[in-house]
Parts: structure tokens; C-alpha cells; sequence
């Protein structure tokens, strides 16, 4: 079944349709580059001395790469890995029990 996109990303559901639970399915070949990816442009934008919380969720948030140093290649490496693999990693280890 496909839905009709509006505006903005916005997907449109008729009324029979919006009480239907949407599933996402993430590749698990994806999962552990998701990871390695992220621990890399971590410690890179560290070595520059940049905030890399804050410069992850800057390029999570708004897909701009620029919010990630090229520093050890980390720009170009980030942006080998989909966005949602990435936030889909964070929201795994993040809920993840121990």
C-alpha cells in the first residue's frame, strides 16, 4: 500500500487508514557500520574540540553535513550510513537493558 506524500514529509492516511500502526524495519546488515560510524565522528569532532552531541544531533536534525567535521574523514564517512540507521542505533542503545 502506498501513501500519498504532502507537503513538508507529511504523509497523508484516509480515515479507515489512521488507526493503523505504520512499521519500520531497519536492516540489520546496517546496524553495527550504524554504530561504528557514529563512535568514529564522535571521537573526530572531539579531537577538534567541537561539542559532538551537539554537532551529531545538528546533522540528525537538519542532514547538513557541515554540522560534521572532515577531520579523520568523518564527513565523508557519516554520510556513507542513512540518517534513520543512525537514529535507529541511538534509540537502541538508549533503551537497550543492561
Amino acid at each position: 500500500m502506498s501513501l500519498p506524500i504532502l507537503g513538508s514529509g507529511v504523509v497523508g492516511v484516509n480515515e479507515h487508514e489512521q488507526d493503523r500502526t505504520m512499521t519500520y524495519r531497519v536492516r540489520t546488515d546496517e546496524v553495527g557500520q550504524a554504530r561504528e560510524v557514529l563512535l568514529q565522528v564522535y571521537r573526530a569532532l572531539k579531537q577538534k574540540g567541537y561539542n559532538p552531541i551537539n554537532q551529531i544531533v545538528g546533522y540528525l536534525l537538519s542532514g547538513d553535513p557541515a554540522y560534521i567535521t572532515s577531520h579523520q574523514g568523518a564527513r565523508n564517512l557519516v554520510r556513507r550510513v542513512e540518517r534513520d540507521d543512525l537514529l535507529e542505533e541511538l534509540v537502541r542503545k538508549y533503551v537497550e537493558e543492561d
